[in-house]
């Protein structure tokens, strides 16, 4: 009968131990009768066994499964709850995919369970079989699976992804009103320009009178546009694929997201969510007990910016070679003087993941200052841009009306 080396989560912490089974689907049933719940199981010799089919819920998944932001918190959140209950990781998971809700995260706890009763450590499991969680995530679960805090780390991961959300809602909802003033103004002007100056223009025809020069140009560039329409929309769609083409080719992801952070008032909302997401990024790894190389090397995978990002090598390459975190960061030019200064008092005091966090909420407050200020400055000069369009097409159409009216009193 083959023997099993196994290394488990129990009441007392980590344990590591062999047992004798036919196959791994019975070391997994020995296993959890002794309420350990195990993150590495294979046969002695290195030799492992498939486990027999079992009568579980089947996944009825062809592919990754694909989540939300929102739904990996919710997930993230019930399941570091359930874990933090005592309760072990395969019948927490069991539990989740009971759920009455018909959702992702159903379909992900029915999946994830599958793999974890096979002996699959759980951040492999998760890693295998959805992209959403990021190898941030995953490096994360792994840790916690080797130092028996799991439960602590998802917790974290739950606070980390609450933030990180509101970060992106923030900037997200600061454009939503001057991007639906813009469309009002567009589609405003484009009513005037299309329909009503033709229809004043036939009034005033067939009385003889003449129009005003304004009116004149807005008629021109409206019979141009009712002419042109579709030559117009094909050369739009094909600026369109053009740039979307050239966005896609690796060299031109740099200059672009430079030419981004350089935009007025926009490059300024960029620089400080790249800010509070190092940041926070930063202290959520190093809190968790990983060393400073390989945080670093996470945050790097999770930095969006591909200009940061390639900033951000130099600044791990000279942190490899033993330099200080802020002087590193210091010599990248990319980051505030206060911000170095902040993980220079960190390191000072040899608590780096506590002062990066106090940071993080920092500029995460200066964000949502710049948010706001973007929103006091956009929207009165979009409604300004607007309101003088309208007042120039209402101005020409008195003036037709007024002519019209002289015309046929004459």
């Amino acid at each position: 009968m083959p023997t099993f080396a196994y290394s488990a989560h129990g009441p007392s912490g980590v344990i590591t131990g062999e047992l004798t089974a036919v196959d791994r689907t019975e070391a997994m049933n020995l296993l959890s009768k002794k309420r350990l719940q195990p993150f590495r199981l294979e046969q002695a010799g290195g030799v492992e066994t498939r486990a027999t089919p079992r009568s579980a819920a089947p996944v009825f998944t062809a592919g990754p499964i694909r989540l939300k932001l929102s739904q990996v918190v919710l997930f993230t959140e019930e399941l570091s709850d359930l874990l933090g209950a005592g309760i072990q990781l395969e019948p927490a998971l069991a539990t989740m995919e009971r759920r009455r809700e018909l959702s992702s995260v159903k379909t992900l706890a029915t999946a994830l369970r599958s793999k974890v009763r096979d002996g699959m450590p759980f951040s492999k499991a998760i890693a295998a079989t959805s992209p959403s969680f990021g190898n941030l995530f995953c490096a994360l679960a792994a840790a916690g699976e080797a130092s028996g805090s799991l439960p602590a780390i998802l917790r974290r991961q739950v606070e980390y992804l609450r933030s990180l959300a509101a970060l992106r809602s923030k900037v997200a909802f600061a454009l939503i009103y001057p991007a639906f003033l813009v469309v009002a103004a567009v589609s405003v002007t484009l009513l005037f320009v299309v329909y009503l100056i033709p229809k004043l223009t036939e009034l005033l025809d067939s009385t003889g009178g003449s129009l005003p020069l304004g009116a004149q140009i807005i008629l021109s560039f409206s019979e141009f546009i009712k002419a042109t329409w579709w030559m117009i929309l094909l050369g739009a769609m094909a600026v369109f694929v053009l740039i979307k083409a050239w966005l896609r080719r690796p060299e031109s992801q740099i200059p672009w997201a430079r030419f981004l952070l350089r935009l007025p008032l926009f490059g300024n909302i960029l620089k400080a969510r790249f800010y509070v997401q190092f940041l926070e990024t930063m202290a959520n790894l190093l809190g968790n007990g990983l060393p400073m190389v390989q945080a670093m090397q996470l945050t790097h995978q999770a930095i969006e910016n591909p200009h940061y990002q390639r900033e951000f090598e130099g600044v791990m390459r000279h942190v490899g070679e033993g330099v200080s975190l802020s002087r590193a960061l210091d010599r990248s030019n990319i980051f505030p003087a206060l911000l170095l200064d902040m993980v220079n008092v960190g390191e000072q005091t040899g608590d780096l993941s506590s002062a990066m966090g106090k940071a993080a909420e920092r500029f995460d407050r200066e964000l949502g200052q710049k948010v706001e200020k973007l929103s006091a400055l956009v929207q009165p000069l979009i409604v300004c841009l607007m309101a003088g369009m309208v007042g120039i097409m209402a101005y020409l159409m008195i003036t037709t009306i007024f002519q019209t009216i002289s015309g046929m009193s004459q």
